[in-house]
């Protein structure tokens, strides 16, 4: 299994831009999926995560309402559009899955499974 996220990039403060993750292998539908971010000097935080379904979200309160977390498991991807991005949004951004079919969670140690990472910067 491997996940490869990408669409990260330059982006002036205020604008919007969708990172993708995409997996190889089986079994994408029923795994709950986490982003989560490492911003420079900084631990690795939670982001979002998505059931396997895609019916049940959650955010970290730093970015509720400003990012929307979704899927499609017909292309075994998930998403992370992001809106009125701000500086400290700077990051680099991880797809992460949790296989362990329990109910999804917010914290690093339930995702077996991560992405390289995408480069997000935000100019101000």
């Amino acid at each position: 299994v491997q996940l490869q996220a990408s669409g990260g990039g330059l982006v002036q403060a205020g604008g919007s831009l969708r990172l993708s993750c995409a997996a190889s292998g089986r079994g994408f539908s029923g795994w709950n999926m986490g982003w989560f971010r490492r911003a420079p000097g900084k631990e690795r935080e939670f982001v979002a995560v998505i059931r396997w379904n895609g019916d049940s979200t959650y955010y970290a309160s730093s970015v509720r309402g400003r990012f929307a977390i979704s899927r499609d498991n017909a292309k075994n991807t998930v998403y992370l559009q992001m809106a009125s991005v701000k500086p400290e949004d700077t990051a680099v951004y991880y797809c992460a899955a949790d296989r362990s079919a329990s109910t999804m969670a917010a914290v690093e140690y339930r995702h077996d499974t991560w992405g390289q990472g995408t480069q997000l910067t935000v100019s101000s």
